[in-house]
């Protein structure tokens, strides 16, 4: 008699010894394991086994419903099962607050729509925000998995968009989990506010810095320029402004999880900023940073010029400086993720394995690999594919665990 692949799915309260019973009657049988896979969702227990059997199949049917009506289990066997096994290509991390079911059937039917097949979820975060993680592989003869990189992203976000979701897309594998080096802009992304619009309120200029850091950062003024317009009106204000709007700073919820979380997982952490070195030092020394690249104001006899001194970090310089710090830490730029909110951060982001757009201005979402709307930086551990209960567990083993009410 020829093999005949079998699945069985076991299905009831989930308690000990389920599995045991099942296979003991398996194991009466002679049959081979070729797959198994269980899921637990809120103590409701689904075991499937796919296994090959050598001699009568529909006794082996029997067996098995007799052996789980034992222990009040429900079971159904499907006989001349698929053996082959799907290998997912993508992820796809949704994340709201929260997900209705109106957004995930949206983002549900769109990968459909691409002819893409939905191979297992999970959870992810249930804090600060829900987090959903999807493994999709391409459907044979839809054509799914001749796509070009991004075009899946491209066909999910304007439909989470219109959902009231975030969306991340990422090609599945060792590229996702071998990420080491992450860089952060620090204004409006690490931390809240634009340092320059700070500095700008002691000299009674804060309006005016304000209108040309929001054009600078849509891309409709060149960095370089717009710095140098923003400074010249700092002339004369004494050094000590520097350590004050430093004291200052407000980190952005979740930073300090981010950073913290993966220093644990042996990531090199740092900030490439258009910002200045004076005001953000003690924030670099305070997170244990790294590395750190921004700009350096010039100070004469304790006031400060109104200029900026040595290379300005641009939007070039802060493409450059993510190459040095790569480079120093010997970690290749695949294996790199870069954070941002500005039109300042494109090329950076564009460098780096991974560019992740934070309540970014419309020239960043749009280049960028993901880009996120919530304003919680630790979102981003999520795409990374680090669970909230993942961080919890170690946030509790330092005593650091706790949850801030939203």
């Amino acid at each position: 008699m020829a093999d005949t692949s079998v699945l069985i799915t076991v299905t009831g309260p989930d308690r000990p010894g389920v599995s045991s019973v099942l296979f003991a009657a398996l194991t009466r049988h002679g049959v081979d394991l070729v797959d198994v896979e269980q899921v637990v969702i809120r103590g409701r227990l689904t075991l499937g086994a796919l296994v090959t059997a050598h001699h009568d199949p529909e006794q082996l049917q029997e067996a098995v419903e007799q052996a789980m009506a034992s222990i009040s289990m429900q079971v159904q066997t499907s006989l001349g099962a698929d053996p082959s096994v799907r290998h997912s290509t993508h992820v796809v991390v949704v994340t709201g607050r929260p997900i209705s079911a109106r957004a995930f059937g949206s983002i549900a039917q769109a990968l459909a729509d691409a002819g893409a097949n939905i191979d297992a979820i999970r959870r992810v975060a249930d804090y600060p925000v829900t987090g959903l993680e999807l493994m999709v592989s391409p459907v044979p003869g839809h054509g799914s998995e001749e796509y070009p990189p991004g075009t899946l992203r491209t066909r999910l976000v304007e439909v989470a968009r219109s959902a009231g979701v975030d969306v991340a897309v990422e090609r599945a594998g060792l590229a996702r989990r071998s990420k080491r080096l992450i860089v952060f802009d620090v204004d409006s992304t690490l931390v809240q506010g634009e340092v320059i619009e700070m500095l700008a309120a002691r000299a009674g200029a804060e309006d005016e810095v304000r209108a040309v850091t929001e054009a600078a950062m849509a891309g409709e003024l060149d960095f370089a320029e717009s710095l140098r317009r923003r400074v010249a009106v700092l002339a004369g204000l004494p050094e000590s402004v520097l350590a004050d709007v430093a004291a200052e700073l407000e980190l952005t919820p979740g930073a300090r999880t981010t950073i913290r979380t993966l220093k644990r997982l042996g990531f090199r952490c740092g900030v490439v900023s258009g910002g200045f070195t004076r005001v953000i030092s003690g924030l670099v020394e305070e997170l244990g940073l790294d590395f750190c690249a921004a700009n350096e104001l010039e100070v004469v006899d304790g006031r400060l010029t109104g200029k900026v001194v040595g290379e300005i970090v641009d939007r070039p310089g802060k493409a450059v400086a993510l190459r040095r710090f790569a480079d120093t830490y010997g970690v290749p730029l695949e294996q790199c993720v870069a954070v941002g909110d500005g039109a300042n951060d494109i090329d950076m982001l564009a460098t780096a394995g991974l560019g992740i757009a934070f309540n970014a201005k419309p020239a960043l979402r749009e280049v960028a690999d993901t880009a996120l709307s919530h304003p919680f930086l630790d979102v981003v551990l999520f795409v990374l594919g680090i669970t909230r209960d993942e961080v919890e567990r170690a946030d509790a083993a330092e005593g650091l665990l706790r949850r801030v009410p939203l």
